[in-house]
């Protein structure tokens, strides 16, 4: 069973604690790290992906509903809170779930499942996707249908992305996240946070960059290991 990777922002320490053995006794999530602050956080999710983000309101530095918005393709994120007030504006926001503190783990395991279940439908759009072998997407107002198997690579664009293949480059409004929840997992794979890459146009690669049909395309450091595993 494939792990939910997550990480908690929490400037207090029993409050990490709490969460931190929650995250433990979950067979299906796995902690990455704890960060007192957002500014951490954010230097961490520079170069590294997670799945989950448990995030306090009230933070140093930056607090946590407006460190939520400089997010450009979040992740799943469960508020974890004293303060009820921020509820509609988390959910504005396309948060999973507000937990109030102090909370028992009764209600902890109704937020994960919540993650869990919509991990699962994603998972099983991915296998319908894998039995076809294009995608249409928005480009200028059409419907544009694309092969997967001419795609070269896709990069981020901010809100919208940038579809290379072997005979033209489009660009869609859509967010990295969307397009890659599309794309067969066997044929395609994340190896930056603004880069999808067709594995089987890789030419050749070393610990820094990919190189395929004379493009160079750059491996973030939070993903070495998947190029390490072709």
């Amino acid at each position: 069973m494939s792990k939910i990777r997550c990480i908690v922002i929490e400037d207090e320490p029993l409050a990490a604690k709490v969460l931190s053995d929650y995250i433990l006794q979950v067979p299906f999530l796995e902690l990455q790290g704890i960060f007192k602050d957002a500014i951490l956080a954010i230097e961490y999710l520079r170069d590294n992906s997670t799945e989950l983000i448990f995030l306090d309101i009230h933070l140093p530095k930056l607090k946590g509903m407006a460190f939520l918005k400089t997010l450009l393709h979040p992740p799943a994120v469960i508020i974890t809170t004293a303060y009820h007030q921020y509820a509609v504006e988390g959910f504005d926001l396309n948060v999973t779930d507000y937990l109030l503190k102090p909370f028992a783990l009764e209600r902890f395991l109704v937020a994960v499942n919540k993650v869990k279940t919509a991990q699962s439908e994603i998972r099983k759009i991915n296998e319908n996707e894998d039995r076809k072998d294009f995608i249409f997407l928005n480009v200028q107002k059409k419907k544009v249908k694309i092969l997967f198997s001419e795609i070269v690579y896709i990069e981020s664009q901010r809100e919208y992305i940038k579809i290379v293949t072997i005979k033209k480059e489009y660009i869609s409004k859509i967010s990295t996240h969307e397009i890659e929840s599309f794309l067969p997992a066997n044929l395609f794979k994340r190896i930056h946070r603004s880069f999808i890459i067709s594995l089987s146009k890789i030419e050749s690669y070393n610990t820094e960059t990919v190189e395929l049909n004379g493009f160079s395309i750059p491996i973030g450091r939070g993903y070495s290991g998947i190029i390490a595993d072709l």
